[in-house]
């Protein structure tokens, strides 16, 4: 899948609030109530990456996940990072709070 220029990116990222392009990458940092929250919500985006065969990165801070999606084969973001962005968003807005 072909890498997207930063202007399709910009186009894209405005209708997922809150997610940014930094460094070749589209990410995202969602804020839990509690630790266990933010695991339970890896998992279930763990499921989704491996049906999708496409794998963000994740970084745990206590109460705090930072998804980071590019496609390294692509050298950028592709379409599968925005479509993967977008299945996050909906995943978490239809998370237990």
């Amino acid at each position: 899948m072909p890498k997207l220029s930063e202007l399709q990116i910009g186009n894209e990222l405005k209708s997922l609030p809150g997610w940014e392009y930094h460094e070749n990458s589209v990410r995202k940092l969602f804020r839990f109530k509690e630790f266990m929250d933010g695991i339970r919500f890896i998992g279930q985006i763990a499921e989704i990456a491996e049906a999708a065969d496409h794998h963000p990165d994740m970084q745990i801070n206590y109460t705090r996940v930072t998804f980071i999606c590019s496609t390294h084969s692509d050298g950028g973001v592709s379409e599968k990072d925005i479509r993967l962005a977008r299945e996050i968003e909906q995943a978490f807005a239809s998370h237990p709070a």
